[in-house]
């Protein structure tokens, strides 16, 4: 069971900040640092940074939108990376939400899973040298980039079963996990691979800093506002009951009320939020259940806040560490 960082990246760092968000992952042994592409750090820019500043520890985009960036971009990006950090990158894909695509980017939301098969078959031939709708890239990878496909719905995660190397199963509490992957595996089966070829990843929110009732209520907010993405609802509804209610008192203003209706419960359900034991109990369940590498997404009590990653990623990091030790597996990063 391998434990990663993926970096907070709408809490509004500056770059050099979220550089030492990942060397402090890196001195903590841990496997790999991934960064997300919301409305800050742009993906490759920011990876190519903590390439340069890090040693050994593993890269990966969790997740890069496939729609505002062609895939000849996209195979450069990625072989640029490859080239500065051999062996250590990996190809996180999904396809994001109507809202970011449509309305942010004024590009067309269309066929996500075709667009999607479509895009890593281009990757792939542009890593390999061949021609991809008459573009040849000329800077290739030094060995193939591992893809990964980030998936919620159970087309989404088939597809990843059939053509990716790995699956990042979003928005996933340990419950649900097997539900999950049995898709994926029913993806392998459709395509004659063997069964459990494609090796599973997931994200969850935690916090192990020493601010916990700000985090709280900071998660809550979170949960929340993923939960209202049309495309991630379906993920939240068994959360909390009160979601359709939610959203309607959020939309209509009311944020107050509509944050009233998410209950502690669904926050934990979600969220690792307590000490470093906390998170490493939360990274053991999902190994229970199938999950390869677990990734800590570590908010700060507010926005700005830099305690709260560092102090959940070191003290996450020990637990998980100690717990490995016990059971005679490898620690972080073995």
């Amino acid at each position: 069971m391998r434990l990663g960082v993926t970096l907070p990246v709408e809490d509004g760092l500056s770059a050099p900040e979220y550089v030492a968000i990942a060397r402090t992952a890196e001195e903590r042994g841990l496997d790999s640092v991934w960064v997300g592409e919301v409305a800050g750090p742009e993906v490759f820019s920011m990876l190519g940074l903590i390439a340069g500043a890090t040693g050994g520890i593993g890269l990966g985009t969790g997740i890069a939108t496939i729609y505002p960036r062609t895939a000849p971009l996209a195979a450069m990006g990625f072989a640029t990376l490859a080239s500065a950090a051999p062996g250590r990158v990996t190809a996180g894909l999904g396809v994001s939400s109507p809202t970011i695509v449509r309305e942010w980017h004024g590009l067309p939301y269309d066929r996500p899973l075709k667009t999607m098969e479509a895009y890593v078959r281009a990757l792939r031939a542009a890593w390999a040298g061949e021609k991809v709708s008459g573009f040849r890239l000329s800077m290739g990878p030094p060995a193939p980039v591992p893809v990964v496909i980030g998936a919620m719905n159970p087309r989404m995660l088939r597809l990843a079963g059939r053509i990716a190397d790995g699956v990042f199963v979003a928005w996933c509490p340990p419950s649900e996990m097997a539900g999950r992957l049995a898709h994926v595996r029913e993806g392998e089966r459709e395509a004659g691979r063997e069964p459990g070829s494609v090796w599973a990843m997931t994200s969850f929110w935690a916090y192990a800093g020493d601010r916990t009732g700000e985090a709280r209520e900071r998660l809550r907010r979170m949960v929340l506002q993923y939960a209202m993405v049309p495309t991630h609802a379906r993920s939240f509804a068994g959360v909390f009951d009160g979601l359709e209610r939610a959203t309607a008192l959020w939309r209509a203003g009311d944020r107050r009320g509509a944050l009233a209706l998410v209950p502690d419960e669904a926050v934990h359900h979600l969220c690792a939020l307590g000490d470093g034991a906390t998170v490493a109990r939360r990274v053991a369940e999902f190994g229970d259940r199938g999950v390869d590498l677990a990734l800590i997404l570590t908010p700060g009590a507010e926005p700005g806040d830099l305690d709260g990653p560092h102090d959940t990623i070191r003290r996450a990091a020990e637990a998980h560490r100690a717990v490995t030790s016990r059971s005679g597996a490898p620690s972080p990063g073995g």
